[in-house]
């Protein structure tokens, strides 16, 4: 594909989009590639990131930087990944107030969120046969799986900080299935949020490192899969995106948690129940009235973040 030609405001419409998909990627259970797909900017995204590679650095090397950036869509990338750093400085710690406090309500809005994207994905399949159906179902079944696994807990090593960033990087770019959640199952979330908060910048380079290699490998896969098979592909992420809801349902009673050396209670195998028994078993309010309304906030935002992707100049 070609990049799109963007004025200043196109950027930094980019670059709101970014801060968009960071604030998703702090929360377990939620996909910036999510966003990224209904904003419009999802294979772009793709081909940018599969365009760092050998050859990016041999157009470097003999044609020099402007070139580079060219073959790359450098600012493209550059108000993207922008954004989403901005976005997960500043914002985490209100992911994790929310995440603390008001779990249900946080949750309910992704749910709503994650449900009509999973209808406008299906509005860009122009016809549904045997093998659109089986990769939808293959899809919602890998991520229905992937959010009933049980956490792990690992020692946080150098080794392990990059191959997490690794992993992780390759779930966020997966509409979907959530990198934060990878994260929590490999043990890992809650050291890189407390390295992001307190600024370790050894360990978040590391992080980084896994996370630039991941993207560099992934992301050649993907764009092969929209060049080749795009109706499959686009049925594969709805998939996903409709599997991940498991994880975003928000009423849930925890069956099994660990405490982390900083005390915090961090929940390993959860119950998705109805309002009615999550009041019963906790002497908690469901907030249903409320957190109906956030899903309805959820599905609104799709339409608007779709009237966004869908802009001249986008």
């Amino acid at each position: 594909m070609e990049p799109v030609v963007r004025d200043t405001k196109g950027y930094i419409g980019l670059g709101l989009r970014g801060m968009l998909m960071g604030a998703a990627d702090a929360v377990p259970g939620v996909s910036g590639g999510t966003i990224a797909f209904m904003t419009g900017i999802y294979e772009e995204l793709i081909y940018s990131l599969k365009q760092c590679g050998p050859l990016a650095l041999s157009i470097l090397f003999k044609r020099g930087i402007g070139a580079a950036w060219q073959h790359i869509n450098g600012t493209f990338l550059l108000c993207v990944f922008g954004g989403i750093i901005a976005s997960i400085i500043s914002i985490s710690h209100v992911m994790v107030f929310l995440l603390d406090n008001y779990p249900d309500l946080l949750w309910s809005f992704f749910f709503g969120l994650i449900l009509a994207a999973v209808w406008s994905v299906v509005q860009h399949i122009p016809k549904w046969h045997a093998g659109v159906v089986v990769s939808f179902v293959l899809g919602a079944a890998i991520a229905f799986y992937i959010t009933t696994i049980t956490p792990t807990s690992i020692e946080s090593t150098p080794l392990i900080v990059l191959l997490s960033g690794m992993i992780a990087i390759t779930a966020m770019i997966l509409p979907g299935i959530s990198g934060s959640f990878i994260l929590l199952l490999l043990g890992m979330y809650a050291p890189m949020l407390n390295a992001v908060k307190s600024l370790q910048f050894g360990t978040l380079a590391i992080f980084a490192g896994g996370c630039a290699l991941g993207l560099l490998l992934f992301s050649r896969v993907l764009n092969w899969m929209f060049e080749k098979h795009k109706i499959l592909t686009l049925a594969l992420l709805g998939g996903f995106m409709l599997g991940s809801l498991n994880k975003v349902w928000p009423w849930k009673l925890t069956l099994e948690s660990i405490v982390d050396r900083h005390g915090k209670v961090i929940p390993l195998v959860e119950q998705n129940v109805l309002p009615s028994t999550f009041e019963a078993a906790t002497n908690q309010s469901s907030h249903l009235t409320l957190s109906i309304s956030l899903m309805l906030v959820g599905v609104f935002m799709v339409f608007l973040l779709e009237k966004l992707g869908n802009k001249t100049g986008n």
